[in-house]
């Protein structure tokens, strides 16, 4: 195979052309997948035709492929670890329409997440990333010593809510408000709207006029890219690393994504 590695934006994204996933792949391909994933945050691959038991093994190959219980993502029927994330019919919101990193609620967050698109909307229904290894380089000398000492609290309570699962919210973690990758060894801002509640031994209210500067600070344009989905689409990011938001302007039930999260080496904390 001829792999072409294109990059989308200078701070995140790259699309990678000449390889079928469907095939299997030696460990240099592999090895030369998960390199542009660390560079690059997140990556897309065009025109794959993966039946459930072919992506669960592309997924396997990159470390443990897990299903997270939120309630809020369906099992595949007939899958070990697929997904199906749809806007279901007479539900308002979609899945992850907000800007948000997976998992950093949990106290092992996953590295990895996979979207192989199966069904489209026919207009709509884009992903945006965002990188946070860019967002820590652009501030300043003096807010990262700050940042570099301080931990913060996350939840999952406010999604549990909106979403209506009728879950109890899972208890709160603490991780690090600056991580390093375990990999390339680059700091990242690791706090993520919507699941970041406050900083370590501050209170809410004293918490919040950095965390929104931080917040506003991640979507800055400059950090970002749109990617345009297609049947057959695959992403895959490093939720280290990243945000994302799933745009939500489209009809429920139009859009449909089978979802694999894989687990790697944790952060440096």
């Amino acid at each position: 195979m001829s792999i072409r590695i294109e990059r989308v934006t200078p701070a995140v994204g790259a699309e990678i052309r000449g390889v079928d996933l469907a095939a299997p792949l030696d460990d240099a391909t592999i090895g030369t997948i998960r390199k542009a994933i660390v560079d690059h945050g997140v990556i897309f691959f065009r025109e794959q035709a993966l039946n459930s038991e072919q992506y669960e093994a592309f997924a396997a190959r990159f470390g443990e492929a897990v299903l997270p219980n939120s309630g809020i993502i369906p099992k595949l029927q007939g899958a070990r670890v697929i997904a199906e994330v749809r806007k279901e019919e007479g539900r308002e919101r979609n899945v992850g329409g907000s800007w948000h990193t997976d998992q950093v609620y949990r106290p092992n967050p996953s590295w990895g997440t996979m979207l192989l698109c199966r069904e489209l909307p026919p207009t709509g229904g884009d992903t945006l990333w965002a990188s946070m290894g860019a967002a820590y380089d652009t501030l300043s000398d003096g807010l990262k010593k700050t940042l570099d000492g301080l931990r913060a609290v996350h939840s999952n309570a406010g999604v549990q809510a909106r979403m209506k699962t009728g879950r109890e919210p899972e208890p709160d973690v603490v991780h690090p408000v600056v991580i390093r990758h375990p990999e390339s060894g680059r700091k990242i801002l690791y706090v993520s709207p919507g699941y970041t509640m406050r900083f370590e031994g501050w209170t809410e209210s004293e918490s919040r006029p950095l965390l929104q500067f931080l917040f506003q600070h991640g979507e800055r344009p400059e950090f970002a890219m749109r990617w345009r989905w297609e049947p057959g689409s695959l992403a895959f990011w490093d939720n280290y690393q990243t945000w994302h938001f799933a745009v939500n302007d489209y009809a429920a039930g139009e859009r449909l994504m089978h979802r694999i999260v894989v687990n790697g080496p944790p952060f440096e904390r």
